[in-house]
């Protein structure tokens, strides 16, 4: 059965979101960084059977334009992003799941309107400042940004996969990130390394903060991360918390890679 997607824009201050709605039921929202909606169409899909499924690109990418190109997109200003969108729909509280930077985005919400969510599974934040080794990580950081802002597009991402602890084979590389060099595809990744990355990485949470708000924080790993960057930066938020992470099938992007295992576990950890 498909269930229908209704596409719509919403103003915000100094950009414009695209955001998506499937399905009817309780809410959830499904936000990446710099992943965008279609990162979670296929799950999206399968939630929507029984719930209301919102989807969204995050500021500067794909269909969500800026106001100002040039300026950062900040943890905190997607957070802000993400209230406006449920508080326009106006159908929560939430389950908020968020991936990679979008869990960052998600932690962000709960920090600042947990009324908003009753429940953020935050699936693998990549923060570094939350792990002992976070000055060599900060200088990756700056090495991947520096090449690529210099041209070396294969470069950056060599480093990019090297400082998360991603295996690739080499001969790979070129082929999955410049095959598709579509201007859309050149100015997300731009907006990606100029301005996500850094401030995304460098978002310290407020941890007792956040084990102080009302908001069920659930901290999510893929099986098959271990020993990335994800996967230690996931376990000591786990930690700081005084969670148990929770384990989800898959690697970084197992929700798009298997959806059906990832919406089988997902469905657990909110019935749980």
């Amino acid at each position: 059965m498909t269930i229908p997607v209704t596409a719509r824009q919403l103003a915000v201050p100094g950009a414009r979101l695209h955001y998506e709605v499937r399905g009817s039921g309780p809410l959830v929202l499904l936000a990446g960084a710099p992943m965008d909606a279609r990162s979670f169409e296929a799950l999206a899909g399968l939630l929507a059977r029984d719930h209301t499924v919102l989807t969204t690109d995050p500021r500067g990418i794909n269909r969500s334009s800026v106001e100002h190109p040039d300026r950062d997109s900040t943890p905190r200003e997607r957070a802000d992003d993400l209230a406006r969108l449920l508080t326009h729909l106006d159908a929560g509280p939430a389950v908020a799941l968020g991936s990679s930077g979008g869990a960052v985005s998600v932690l962000a919400l709960a920090q600042a309107r947990p009324e908003l969510v009753h429940t953020v599974i935050a699936h693998e934040p990549p923060l570094q400042e939350l792990l002992e080794d976070r000055a060599e990580l900060y200088a990756a950081t700056e090495e991947m940004v520096a090449a690529y802002l210099a041209g070396d597009v294969l470069g950056a991402w060599v480093k990019f996969l090297r400082a998360a602890n991603i295996p690739f084979p080499p001969e790979m590389i070129e082929q999955v990130f410049l095959s598709d060099r579509s201007p859309q595809t050149v100015a997300d990744e731009h907006f990606q390394f100029a301005h996500m990355l850094r401030a995304t990485a460098r978002w310290v949470p407020d941890l007792d903060r956040l084990k102080a708000v009302p908001t069920r924080i659930v901290v999510g790993i893929g099986e098959d991360s271990t020993g990335q960057l994800c996967d230690r930066a996931s376990r000591a938020l786990a930690a700081g918390l005084g969670i148990a992470p929770t384990m989800f099938p898959g690697d970084h992007i197992g929700f798009a890679e298997d959806p059906a295992a990832f919406e089988v576990r997902l469905r657990g950890v909110l019935e749980g």
